[in-house]
């Protein structure tokens, strides 16, 4: 595959994983939770757990789960659309490269380069369906987790440990939905891959910093700590 490829799409496609993959590492360090906007929550959902064994009726507990599989749910049906839609596009490659090399800026492409370019999505949104899915079984734990503690009458250690494992599973369950997220920010950046190699570098590059914007730097992230 690698001597099908200029050694421009080479340097974008490796730029690409490194972006992902180095950002990935950043946002989930630990030694950066404490100013990340996914560390920050972690905290608040520990605390609601904790809150919600003062709660002698949790109905709230199960609407804001439900709330939250719901989102889940239609990201992971998403992806399946963008999969099938992907895979479509394979089997009108011919069409889709006249319409392409009709295009300006866009130089000509061969049925391989499409074929590679498009296959590239499909894995970007496959991972992010499995990640999405994994989220909401998560998430359907840490209702079972929820349904099976106590009333408030009742809280003794066991029934804050038990607390304690539901908070967990729901900061894994956000952890997983965020990297879902995140799959499709740079799918929207290996989408610039069909343009140019250059434009897919550039479009990389601006994904990484938005979400590093938004993860680090954001107004909401200094609301959620408190500062403002």
């Amino acid at each position: 595959m690698v001597s099908l490829l200029t050694p421009l799409d080479i340097v974008a496609l490796t730029w690409f994983f490194i972006s992902w993959v180095g950002y990935t590492l950043i946002a989930d360090s630990e030694r950066l939770k404490h100013i990340s906007v996914m560390g920050i929550m972690d905290e608040h959902r520990s605390r609601w757990m904790t809150e919600m064994l003062q709660r002698d009726m949790r109905m709230l507990d199960a609407l804001i789960l439900n709330h939250l599989q719901s989102g889940i749910a239609m990201f992971a049906s998403t992806s399946i659309l963008a999969v099938g839609g992907l895979v479509a596009s394979l089997g009108a490659t011919e069409k889709a490269i006249a319409i392409l090399s009709s295009l300006p800026l866009i130089g000509e492409t061969s049925r391989i380069e499409w074929e590679l370019k498009i296959l590239l999505l499909l894995l970007i949104f496959v991972f992010a369906f499995f990640k999405f899915v994994w989220a909401y079984r998560l998430n359907t734990y840490c209702a079972v987790l929820i349904g099976a503690v106590p009333d408030s009458t009742n809280i003794d250690t066991n029934a804050k440990d038990q607390a304690e494992r539901a908070g967990k599973i729901a900061n894994l369950a956000s952890r997983h939905f965020n990297r879902g997220l995140r799959a499709f920010y740079f799918a929207l950046a290996a989408l610039a891959w069909v343009v140019h190699p250059v434009a897919f570098i550039i479009t990389t590059t601006c994904v990484t910093v938005v979400l590093y914007r938004r993860d680090f730097r954001s107004r909401s992230q200094q609301i959620i700590r408190g500062i403002s």
